[in-house]
């Protein structure tokens, strides 16, 4: 039961840590505007899938994992 407990805090930390993140990307007008996030605006719809975002923050998010693995 220890353990379990031990992990949902960590789970719990990540969560927030993500949230926070999440919350300050959104202030930064770089984030979701990079070369190559797909656009399609119609008359009543908007598709928008963030490409390039989505490939930065995997090799920013490889990058970090990498690193803290190195220990």
């Amino acid at each position: 039961m220890n353990e379990i407990g031990k992990i949902l805090i960590i789970f719990g930390l990540i969560l927030t840590v993500l949230g926070l993140l999440l919350l300050l990307l959104g202030k930064i007008p770089l984030i979701g505007k990079l070369p190559g996030d797909i656009v399609i605006e119609r008359r009543n719809f908007v598709f928008y899938f963030p490409l390039g975002t989505s490939i930065l923050i995997s090799v920013i998010l490889s990058l970090i994992i990498y690193l803290l693995s190195k220990r």
